[in-house]
This record gives C-alpha cells, structure tokens and sequence, in this order.
C-alpha cells in the first residue's frame, strides 16, 4: 500500500516531477513529461505497479527525519539504525537535456548496508520492461522508453522478482551515487547525465534554486511558508512553455474510496489570474511574462471553443481514460488519465482571460499585438451566450446551471474588456458596459438569498459556495458592503474542523474534504472585512497542516486528520502566497 499523501515529497526538473516518500520510495514517475505515462506508479497501485526505493536493508518503516535544504528542492532524508546513520540525498536537476533522478548514498556514522530496489513498469504501471545490464549500468526499454540506471561506485546489480536489486555498504564519510535517466528508446548508448559527478549535480542543483529563491520580494511574519510554496509552483512549471500544471499527480482522491478521482497533471485556466498575480507580486517577472505566453497560445482560435483545461504545451485534446489494471490509491477507483472537463462549458473562463490580460497590462508586461483583437472575440461570444447555464467553476459532472460564480466571471470579463480597451486607447463598443451592468444586476438579484443573506451557488438555490468570497477581490462588490460581510459571515456554515468545504451541497457518493483554497479565501476575506484577528487564525489553522517539508493538497479531512486530493496543489500554494500577502498589508482596525 502507498504512503500517506502527506508522507509524500516533490522532486521536480522543471518538466516532470517525482514523488517521494518518508519510506525512502519514489511511488510515481512520469517520463518524460508531467502529462507522460508514468513508469512508477505504485502511489495509485501496487508495489507491482513500479516503484524505486533506497533505504537501510531491512527498514520497514519511515525514515529518522527528513528535510529540503534551505531554499531548495533538494531533499536530504536521514536513517538511524543498529549499525549507524545514514542520508540519502534526492535531486531532479534542472533539465539540460535528458529528465535525470540523482539518489546520493552518504555515510553518517556507523556502517549501513543499504538497498537500491528499482520496479519499473512503463504505461501507466502496466507494462514490465526488458532489461540488459553493462558494467555499472543497467537500462530497461518498452516500446519509446528507455530508462538508465547507473552508479559511481562498486555495486552489482541483479533482478529479482521483476526488479533490479542492489545491496552496497556505506561507511562514515563515503558517498554512493545512483541516477536514472530517460531517454527514448531507439537512442543508443546511455545519455550523458549518467556521467555527471555527484558533487556536480548537487552544487548545481542547489545554486539554481538558491538564486531563484533569492528573487523573492516577500519580507513578512510567513516568509518560510510562502517561499515554499512559490519553490513548488516553479517546480509545476513547464519550462517550455511556461505552463503551470494543477498537480503533478493523478487520481489522489477527494474522498478515501470515493469515485472523485481526477487527473491534474494539466493546467487551469482558473488559475490563470491568482497564477499571474502571485508571481509578480512575489517578484518572478519572467515566469509571469511565460505564464502569460503560454495562456495566449492557448486560447488562441474561436473563442466558441475556449476550454476550462489546456495541456502543458497547450494541448487541447486530453481524452479522459480509466486504468482498470491500477487498483487505486487505498482503494479509490477509477484511475483516470486525461480529463473530460476539456469539453465542459465553463464560462468564467472568459473573465480569467481577460482579467490576467489587463493585470499583465497595467504591470507593463509586453502583451502580444493582437490582445486587442482576442479581447473583441472574447466578448463577441460571450455577449451572446452569458446568460447561459454552465459547469461552474468546480466543474460539475451533471445538468448545466446557472452558477452565481460563472455569471460574477461574465461582469469581470466586461469590467476588464472596458479597462483594457481604455488602457490601449482603443474604441470601446457601447454594449460592453450595458452588458457589465445587466449581469452586476442580475447576480444581485437572483444570486443573493435574503434568508441566508449571503450569495448562493446558483439562481434559486440555497446553497452556499465558498466562491463567493472572491466577490470582493474579483471587485463586483467592495468589502464594506453589507451584503459582502454577511456572505462572509455566512460562510461561516461552510466550516468543519476550522476549514471550509467548497459548497454546502451533499454528494450520493458522501462528503469531500474541505478545500485548502477556500479555507485561505475564507482567511483573506475576514481581513478584507476588518477582522483581522480571525483571519490570522484562519490562515495558520492552514499552515498547520502542510506536511513535514511544507507542502499541501487539495483538501483536508479536518476528522481524520489527513491530506486528500492530487498534491502538491498549485491552487492551494497560489492561495497561500496570495493570502499571506493580503494579511501582511491588511489595514488594523482602529483601537
């Protein structure tokens, strides 16, 4: 059985990413890509689904400790056992050209005898590979993989139950090396960074994520945790492209045994402004400008066909497929690659495109000449269709609605489409801002619920959706408003444990944990409404709960105390940095 989620550790080269556990397991590796196939799946499988552990031979459970070095992503994980202590050290350089996993073996004290066992299983844990073995390389090939294991010392592999063994001896002082690289198939001979030195690897490593880090224009009580969070959006990031995917994980479940298991290793155009944001805010210009790029190639075309979700290259085609050999994490199936919400009506997306083009404006970002031009045929469409139902922002499986977050995303678009048009001095059609004032009064009228008094879900419902939390920051209304401070109070129903669900609706397949993003848009919405005491509370309540190394999911079970969803989830650390800063400049209540 797989680890915890919150047991789990993110490598990443900037193009994939591993995950890694306190057991010293590597249980999920897609190569060469976020979105490729994986070749170690035992996170939502089996052992028989691959896996690559390295630990003291005999060690049944979790490591002594374990820790990033400051301001990197390089993992140091320690072992204390009868004959002494060991460290392992995981590292993804960033990618030259090959995807490559560097596991340093170091004597502490003592002399531990340690055990390399490598699983690999290439589509989707599924296919076993053949492997040849040459000197101190082994590499294993199925169909376009090829992965290379190789070491700097003396050690001698042998297979053993479909895996490739090794057992090495480490002394105090003495280091072993172990790195797996991919690369394609009908390549032959092993690729070049099998041969980089250790030291090499590690001073490099760490002096790219030491510099980068170093960029950050935070300085406030948080410091830590937002760095942290920034490093791991950087390691979602598609460095080709600059897109940012949701997760690097799929089908971690949003209820243990539950059937809401979603494939997340895409990117969202949801994310798109709170993306945007939170890089400038916190001083990553560039990756901003690459995020902005990858956003416009995306949706380029008929503004008809603007989908929710993108591939990391932009993709649009993401065929959503179910892996009936993968038995699931603790159970919960099915296993889902790809995903259908590629193909769902979701009309809020229109108001993230424009609002990220007119934040990418005003902060003086080099917008493409024909921003113009695509935000004309965004609002050509959505004037004729915003009065439409659609999936939501959550992506509801099910009848389409007319959901009160959707049409608050329709007043953005125009609100944005008017700025940017005043911003470029362009001649701005009459019926954008007759448009922007229907939808400001249809939304007051038929998505407030004055029995509640709070916004709802969707037009004549009564439920609640913590989405309406972002209606002060998205600017529809401002915090002083009394309508604003009673949605917040309201929201208050949403909490279980101190952190909130997404909506208040009930499930036939039973309740989801409560989302890690509306718990911090709670936490910034209670500052924004002069409750700043609350909101501090409500915001370290989340800090609380990130893992050993500073990482969180989707969501958490406040019961069970347990990380649920895909994870790390980019969406959760957005909101964190976004939060943490809103708090730090948050005015204080007069005394």
């Amino acid at each position: 059985m797989s680890s915890l989620i919150e047991d789990y550790a993110l490598l990443s080269d900037l193009e994939t990413a591993a995950m890694l556990g306190r057991d010293g397991s590597v249980d999920w590796l897609c190569l060469p890509r976020f979105d490729s196939p994986a070749c170690l799946a035992a996170l939502v499988g089996t052992a028989d689904n691959g896996f690559w552990r390295v630990a003291p031979l005999g060690a049944t459970g979790v490591c002594t400790r374990r820790s990033y070095r400051r301001d990197t992503l390089v993992l140091d994980t320690e072992w204390e056992t009868a004959a002494g202590t060991v460290r392992v050290t995981d590292l993804m350089p960033p990618r030259s050209q090959h995807p490559c996993l560097v596991r340093v073996v170091e004597g502490v004290s003592g002399a531990v005898t340690v055990r390399s066992e490598l699983r690999l299983r290439f589509h989707q844990g599924r296919i076993i590979p053949w492997t040849r073995r040459s000197e101190r390389r082994s590499v294993a090939v199925a169909g376009p993989d090829a992965v290379w294991l190789g070491t700097d010392g003396p050690v001698t592999d042998r297979g053993a139950d479909g895996s490739t063994v090794s057992d090495f001896t480490v002394t105090a002082g003495r280091r072993l090396t172990l790195t797996l690289v991919w690369a394609p198939s009908h390549r032959s001979g092993p690729p070049a960074p099998l041969d980089v030195p250790a030291e090499t690897a590690l001073k490099e490593t760490g002096d790219f994520w030491r510099h980068w880090t170093a960029q950050c224009r935070y300085q406030g009580p948080w410091r830590e945790a937002v760095v942290r969070s920034l490093i791991t959006l950087k390691a979602l990031t598609y460095a080709p492209t600059g897109g940012v995917v949701a997760a690097p994980t799929t089908s971690l479940p949003q209820r243990i045994g539950g059937e809401r298991n979603w494939d997340h290793r895409y990117c969202w155009l949801r994310d798109s402004t709170l993306t945007l944001s939170c890089l400038l805010r916190s001083g990553y210009r560039e990756e901003a400008t690459a995020w902005l790029g990858w956003l416009v190639r995306a949706v380029a075309g008929d503004p008809a066909h603007l989908q929710a979700v993108y591939g990391v290259a932009g993709q649009r085609l993401l065929p959503e497929t179910e892996a009936p050999w993968l038995p699931g994490y603790e159970g919960s199936r099915p296993v889902r690659f790809g995903n259908a919400a590629m193909s769902q009506s979701q009309l809020d997306v229109h108001g993230e495109v424009l609002d990220t083009l007119c934040l990418s404006l005003r902060a003086g970002i080099d917008v493409p000449p024909h921003v113009w031009s695509l935000a004309k045929s965004l609002m050509g469409h959505l004037q004729a269709h915003w009065r439409e139902p659609d999936q939501g922002l959550w992506q509801v499986r099910g009848p389409a609605r007319q959901f009160v977050h959707s049409k608050v995303m329709a007043w953005v678009a125009a609100d944005r489409a008017l700025r940017l048009g005043a911003l470029l001095g362009a001649e701005v059609p009459g019926s954008w801002g007759t448009m922007r004032d229907q939808v400001h009064g249809q939304v007051c009228r038929y998505g407030w619920d004055a029995g509640a008094r709070s916004f709802v879900q969707a037009y004549g419902s009564s439920r609640l959706d913590a989405s309406a939390l972002l209606l002060p920051g998205l600017g529809f209304l401002p915090a002083r408003d009394p309508r604003v401070r009673d949605t917040v109070r309201a929201m208050g129903a949403l909490a279980h444990g101190g952190f909130l669900h997404r909506t208040s609706d009930g499930s036939p397949t039973g309740p989801e944990g409560a989302s890690v993003a509306c718990s911090l848009w709670y936490a910034e919405a209670l500052a924004a409404v002069g409750e700043p005491g609350r909101a501090r509370d409500a915001f370290e309540r989340v800090l609380a709960i990130r893992n050993d190394v500073g990482l969180l999911a989707e969501q958490w079970d406040p019961d069970r105390h347990r990380q649920l969803g895909n994870a790390p989830q980019a969406f959760s650390h957005l909101a964190l940095v976004e939060t943490a800063f809103a708090l730090r400049d948050a005015p204080r209540p007069p005394r």
